[in-house]
């Protein structure tokens, strides 16, 4: 098997330059701003970053991406601190990864091969690793310069910072679509065993809640508070692959199960949106999605931006004026300790413009998390109302079917009657009252 808790291809403190192409992509993120991000994710598996430069490409070269001038000061910095590793913050091509590769004499892996690399190293359970693996091998077939000869070691890593060589192409390519076929199997299967532990969800009424942000908004820990649970949470990117469940009791709603996800990332690669498909089907899913945001962030609009951006394209429908039928959406806006009173005041006025309803939080101090409860259950209870319900002990059909379908509020029963006071949507209830009642069964408003 490929993945092993052997990590033999990342040294520890290894050093390496990060380079920044900027060729217009993103215009509301300055160049430090940029390459802060890519060096917290470089940082997050062990590199250390030695130095930083962004290159605006006013042309772009197809063959090896960045002018002559640009190479010559790059070599130049790679000479100085005699490094082995170039990290490009933008997507290559397999031709221009190899070039660069032959020009500078060093490995190179660009914005797509550092993400794979944290997300490997992040994987904790057998679903995650399966999952970053598929990742990795796809983003592995479609390019020429790497060797495959890894599959034949069988040992631990991805490749990117691996040794270098092309051994065997036709044979490892051969090797790696099965070992691909296998893990979409496999994953297959985690998408039956999901799709079962849904279906009993929903038939025991428990709504869904999924918390989606950007890496290292604070989901996690925002998770932690509202469910009493010590998932890992830590001041790091990409913390959180492996989703996790939980049950959470809302103000005068009862019980509903919460879902922390993987946090995204601008340009996340669409290998890592495949792969999780399995992982992000809890968000297709959720009756609500609750989006966790770092409003103490300066890139807090973009952040915003990339994480719509990727709702949108595992096909997440929202609700929004023209589409009621959509999955609502609650923004709220975390790490409010992090603020002056006069920020504070200024976003919670700025709240009120919001598309979505907003909550301003502190998932550390615990601010304004009840409100956001109370805002989670008046979702869950749209459209719903109380009723009282008395049902002979011997019609547990009909129990049972108030159980799956509504939340008991109360249960007062005594030796003759299940006396019940339940909510339930009103669709549901004329249903009720349609096909089950009978002469067991008092029914009434609450």
């Amino acid at each position: 098997m490929i993945f092993s808790d052997e990590r033999t291809n990342i040294d520890q403190g290894a050093a390496a330059v990060i380079v920044y192409p900027d060729i217009g992509h993103h215009p509301m993120i300055s160049h430090e701003e940029r390459l802060l991000e890519a060096e917290g994710l470089a940082r997050a598996i062990g590199i250390n970053v030695v130095e930083m430069r962004a290159y605006r490409l006013r042309t772009i070269k197809p063959g090896i991406l960045f002018g002559g001038g640009q190479l010559d000061e790059i070599a130049s910095i790679i000479a100085a601190h005699s490094l082995k590793l170039l990290i490009v913050d933008g997507a290559l091509s397999a031709i221009q990864q190899r070039n660069l590769e032959e020009r500078l004499k060093v490995k190179v892996i660009d914005r797509t091969g550092l993400i794979l690399e944290v997300f490997g190293e992040r994987a904790a359970t057998q679903e995650g690793r399966l999952q970053v693996e598929l990742a990795h091998l796809d983003y592995q077939a479609g390019r020429l310069v790497r060797s495959w000869t890894h599959l034949e070691r069988q040992r631990g890593g991805y490749g990117f910072l691996g040794g270098p060589g092309e051994t065997q192409i036709e044979s490892d390519r051969r090797m790696l679509n099965t070992r691909r076929a296998k893990l979409r199997r496999e994953l297959g299967q985690v998408i039956k065993t999901r799709t079962l532990h849904r279906s009993r969800r929903q038939r025991e009424g428990r709504p869904l809640i999924a918390l989606v942000g950007y890496t290292n908004a604070g989901k996690s820990t925002l998770f932690n508070r509202l469910t009493d649970s010590d998932v890992m949470a830590k001041d790091m990117l990409f913390a959180t692959l492996d989703p996790t469940l939980r049950a959470i009791e809302l103000p005068s709603f009862g019980k509903a199960m919460m879902s922390d996800t993987v946090g995204f990332v601008s340009d996340l690669p669409t290998q890592l949106i495949a792969a999780f498909r399995a992982t992000l089907e809890e968000v297709l899913s959720a009756d609500i999605i609750v989006h966790v945001r770092d409003i103490s962030h300066p890139l807090t609009f973009s952040q915003k931006d990339d994480v719509e951006t990727v709702l949108a394209e595992i096909g997440v429908d929202l609700r929004d004026e023209d589409n009621l039928d959509g999955t609502p959406l609650i923004e709220l806006w975390n790490k409010t300790d992090l603020l002056d009173e006069d920020r504070r005041a200024e976003l919670t006025l700025h709240a009120q413009s919001q598309t979505y309803p907003v909550e301003l939080v502190s998932a550390i101090n615990g601010d304004g998390v009840d409100k956001a409860s109370n805002l989670m259950s008046a979702l869950l209870t749209e459209g719903h109302h109380s009723y009282k319900v008395s049902l002979d002990h011997k019609e547990g059909e009909a129990l049972a079917w108030l159980y799956r379908h509504g939340t008991i509020l109360n249960d007062y029963s005594d030796e003759q009657y299940h006396n019940l006071i339940v909510r339930m949507e009103n669709a549901d209830w004329s249903y009720f009252r349609q096909k089950l009642k009978n002469d067991n069964i008092i029914m009434d408003a609450a």
